[in-house]
C-alpha cells in the first residue's frame, strides 16, 4: 500500500462524515497522475507554500503602511495566523486539515501592495474592477509557474475556497467555510494588537461589553471565538457561530472600522500609497514596453490592461515604492 493510500484510508476511518475526503476531490483542470506519498490536498498546500506570490506576502501591508517596528503583522503573518486557527478548528471537528490549510495559505495571494487601500485604487482604475479574492484565484490558475507552464493546477476544492473566502457566496466545503470565519477571527484580533502597539488605540478604548463577553486578553478573545465555532459546528452541515458571540464580534469589527481602519492617524500615508498605485498603473498602460520581459510575454494572451493589473497587484510595498521613485523622481547626481 502506498503512503498516500494509507493517509486516505485514515481519512475514511477517522474523519467526520461531513469532511471532504482527499480521494473524493472533484479534481484538477488538467489531469495529473497521483503522488505516491501525498494526498491531492497536501500537494496543493505544498505548491502554494513554494509559490513566489506566497513569499512576496512578507513585504505586503496588512493594516499599517510601512511600520517601523518588527512586530507588526504583514500579509504573510496574517496568512499564517489564519492557517493556524483554521487547522485548530478543522482538527477539532475531524474535518480535512490539509484542505483547510491549503485554502488558508492561498487565500490572500492576490492582495495588492499597501493592503486594502491598494485594492480600492485598482478597483477604481481597472476597467473590470479588482477584488483580491478573484486575483488570488488568478494567481494560482494563471500567474504562478507550475509543471504545465503557468498555473499551479490546484484542485477544485482549494480553488473554490480561495475564491469564496470573502463575499456573500458560501464556499462548497466545510473546510473552506472554516477559513472564511478564521480569516475574520484572525484579523479582528491581531489588528487590535497592532493598533494598540501603534498608539492608535488604547486598551481602555475597547468596548467593555465586548471584552466581558469575548475576553480581556488577545489570547482569551481568540480562544473564545474558536471554541464557539467548534461547539456550534459539531455534527452540523455548516460552520457557524452562536448569535451571542457573533453580535459582539460584529460590534468589535464595527469599532475597529470607526477607530482604526478609517482612522486618520493610522491611514496618514494612505493617500501617498494610493497615488503610487494609480500613477504606476497609468504609466505602464502608456509604456507597456517598460514591463519586465516575463510580463510583456503575457500581453498577447491577456491584453495590456489585464497584464498591467497583474504586474501592479503582484508588487510588494517596497518594490512599488522603488518603481515609483525610479520612474517619477529625478536621480540625484553624485
Amino acid at each position: 500500500m502506498l503512503f498516500r493510500e494509507i493517509t486516505e484510508k485514515y481519512e475514511k476511518e477517522r474523519f467526520s462524515p461531513y469532511a471532504t475526503l482527499s480521494e473524493n476531490t472533484r479534481g484538477r483542470m488538467f489531469h495529473e497522475p497521483p503522488c505516491e506519498v501525498r494526498t491531492e490536498f497536501q500537494r496543493d498546500r505544498d505548491r502554494i507554500l513554494h509559490a513566489k506570490a506566497f513569499r512576496r506576502l512578507k513585504h505586503k501591508t496588512q493594516v499599517f503602511l510601512s511600520p517601523e517596528g518588527d512586530h507588526y503583522r504583514t500579509r504573510l503573518t496574517h496568512t499564517l495566523e489564519v492557517a493556524q486557527i483554521s487547522r485548530t478548528v478543522a482538527r477539532a471537528l475531524q474535518l480535512n486539515e490539509d484542505l483547510t490549510e491549503a485554502i488558508a495559505l492561498g487565500h490572500d495571494l492576490g492582495h495588492t501592495p499597501f493592503g486594502h487601500s491598494g485594492e480600492r485604487v485598482l478597483n477604481e482604475v481597472h476597467p473590470t474592477g479588482f477584488h483580491h479574492n478573484v486575483q488570488s484565484l488568478r494567481v494560482v490558475d494563471h500567474l504562478e509557474k507550475g509543471k504545465r507552464g503557468y498555473g499551479l493546477n490546484l484542485t477544485f476544492e482549494v480553488r473554490n475556497g480561495i475564491l469564496h473566502h470573502t463575499g456573500s457566496e458560501s464556499p462548497a466545503t466545510l473546510e473552506a467555510q472554516i477559513v472564511k470565519i478564521s480569516d475574520r477571527i484572525a484579523y479582528i484580533n491581531h489588528d487590535i494588537d497592532d493598533a494598540i502597539r501603534a498608539g492608535v488605540l488604547k486598551y481602555e478604548d475597547l468596548p467593555k461589553d465586548c471584552l466581558e463577553n469575548l475576553g480581556f486578553t488577545h489570547s482569551d478573545r481568540i480562544n473564545a471565538m474558536i471554541m464557539d465555532v467548534i461547539y456550534q459546528s459539531q455534527h452540523q452541515t455548516m460552520i457557524t457561530q452562536s448569535q451571542e458571540k457573533l453580535f459582539y464580534i460584529d460590534k468589535l469589527r464595527s469599532f475597529m472600522f470607526d477607530n482604526v481602519y478609517l482612522n486618520k492617524k493610522a491611514k496618514r500615508e494612505e493617500e501617498k500609497a494610493q497615488h503610487i498605485i494609480q500613477e504606476l498603473y497609468h504609466y505602464f498602460l502608456r509604456k507597456y514596453d517598460k514591463l519586465p520581459d516575463e510580463m510583456r510575454q503575457r500581453i498577447q494572451e491577456f491584453g495590456v490592461q489585464e497584464t498591467v493589473k497583474d504586474y501592479i497587484a503582484g508588487m510588494t510595498d517596497r518594490y512599488a515604492i522603488q518603481k515609483y521613485l525610479d520612474i517619477f523622481v529625478p536621480t540625484v547626481w553624485k
